[in-house]
């Protein structure tokens, strides 16, 4: 997992543009022309810059990762949510914010875009002086929010390794007809022998266990 990004002006950002490079809609590319002109200028005008301008395809989570990007930015006038498939496969192992800007305010295009890990979901609000303040709540709350899935985590894995020590503690106790006292002694002395934590020990006590039947 990535460490938590700091607030800060020199972000290396990704747009993601969801009009093909090849339509014919006059209008539609007139309509993609402005925002995106409107997103350039808010982001310079913040400090900001466009590493990169891709398209919708197969190959963005490929492109995604070759560049490495701080944020990635959604625009899409309509229903983004294929784009989005792209993006929960090309940031799955490494999260990044994602702020999408949209014209779409249906409830579940906006499902969608949560359950993919969308950080700001704005709709009819490309206007390039919203672009920093968005910007710098979608990395605000980002930042948290990988903040709180870490500690979340290391909760989990606390439980699971205590879990493992107990049933340990009990291996030994049955085997070695030990107290539940001698036994976690037992189980901190091989620990600091072997340099590793009790958890480990545990897993290979049990490992043993399960191949003596």
């Amino acid at each position: 997992m990535k460490p938590p990004l700091k607030v800060q002006r020199t972000l290396r950002i990704v747009v993601v543009n969801t009009v093909p490079d090849h339509a014919t809609d006059e209008a539609a590319l007139a309509a993609q022309a402005r925002r995106n002109t409107a997103l350039r200028i808010g982001l310079l005008e913040s400090g900001y810059d466009i590493v990169a301008s891709l398209p919708a395809d197969v190959f963005l989570p490929e492109r995604i990762a070759q560049i490495q990007p701080d944020m990635i930015i959604i625009d899409s006038e309509s229903d983004a949510r294929d784009v989005l498939e792209h993006i929960v496969i090309a940031t799955r192992d490494e999260p990044r914010p994602i702020v999408l800007f949209t014209d779409d305010q249906t409830p579940s295009s906006m499902d969608a875009a949560i359950d993919a890990g969308v950080s700001a979901y704005i709709v009819a609000g490309l206007q390039a002086e919203r672009v920093k303040p968005v910007l710098d709540v979608a990395l605000k709350r980002f930042t948290r929010e990988q903040k709180l899935m870490g500690e979340l985590s290391d909760t989990r894995r606390q439980l699971a390794d205590r879990k493992l020590i107990e049933r340990a503690k009990g291996v030994l106790m049955a085997r070695n007809k030990l107290t539940e006292d001698e036994a976690y002694q037992r189980l901190r002395t091989m620990a600091m022998n072997k340099k590793l934590r009790l958890a480990d020990v545990a897993q290979r006590i049990l490992d043993v266990e399960d191949l003596l039947g």
